[in-house]
């Protein structure tokens, strides 16, 4: 049996045509859903989760390409744009009865959330997002050899095919590698949900390579698109990263000032997965975000 959030119940919820997305749901009050991140499924929120279903209603969905979601093929560039992405969280929460959510995400879960946000301004009530920048920003800053750490984004830009085979030929050792170097602290991801993440992603090499083949295409053009129109975030935005400037030369809170006036940007000092690693520290920083 695939390691589960104890507590939740699962669903399949139709997002889109030909899209069902698996979503964990417990715990009643006000919604908040939470968007993993890569190599990941909704499993990394797991602690987190648990921690706010005390009094909040809790939807931990897979993103659409990833874990047990479907995954649909690329056929037009727009199938994995966070635009449409983002338009199954909101399918989702309204199947499941909320017109209006708080949204946090992970990773490539938080582009998804920040494109909700700036493409639904009326329906996300608040907003965090985790370890990101925004694309637009994100290629901006990605320069000379310290790059680097930034590989997969690059190969998985290139065009259909290479990238594909490369990744599909050592899928475990590909994506075990992110969850090797990513994290301050081993243990916080336990041998049975590392399992689940690489079976997960084995199964998912097209769809995933799709995900970020559109954040170095149609997802820079939406950004570029709202930049230019000024538009910005009305609602509360909790941001939290590890301090990535340090390294590549930035400002990482003026660049979410500019899309976010209502901002609190934290560094923080654990790993990349921190929701794993600072499980209590996240929950904390989510439920002051709701109570803004």
């Amino acid at each position: 049996m695939a390691p589960a959030i104890a507590g939740f119940t699962y669903e399949r919820i139709p997002v889109a045509d030909g899209v069902s997305l698996n979503a964990a749901v417990c715990g009643s009050g006000s919604p908040i859903v939470l968007l993993h991140g890569f190599p990941q499924t909704h499993l990394m929120w797991r602690h987190v989760a648990a921690d706010l279903a005390a009094d909040h209603t809790v939807i931990c969905p897979d993103l659409r390409g990833y874990g047990a979601s479907d995954k649909p093929a690329e056929t037009d560039g727009t199938a994995y744009a966070k635009r449409t992405m983002a338009a199954d969280i909101v399918a989702l929460a309204r199947a499941l009865g909320h017109e209006r959510f708080a949204l946090a995400g992970h990773d490539r879960g938080a582009l998804v959330a920040f494109r909700a946000g700036l493409d639904h301004p009326g329906t996300i009530t608040h907003l965090a997002c985790l370890d990101v920048l925004p694309t637009v920003d994100m290629w901006e800053v990605m320069r000379g050899v310290t790059a680097a750490v930034g590989f997969h984004l690059y190969l998985m830009a290139q065009p259909p095919g290479l990238p594909e085979q490369m990744i599909a030929a050592g899928p475990d050792t590909f994506f075990g590698h992110f969850l090797d170097i990513w994290t301050n602290d081993p243990q916080a991801i336990s041998a049975d949900v590392r399992a689940a993440y690489l079976d997960a992603c084995r199964d998912a090499v097209p769809s995933i390579v799709a995900d970020y083949r559109a954040s170095a295409g149609i997802d820079i053009d939406h950004d570029q698109a709202d930049r230019d129109a000024g538009n910005r975030l009305p609602m509360p935005v909790t941001v939290l990263q590890q301090d990535w400037g340090a390294a590549l030369g930035f400002d990482a809170a003026a660049l979410w000032s500019a899309w976010a006036p209502d901002l609190r940007h934290t560094s923080v000092a654990c790993g990349h997965f921190m929701a794993e690693e600072a499980p209590a520290d996240i929950a904390k920083a989510l439920r002051d975000l709701l109570a803004r």
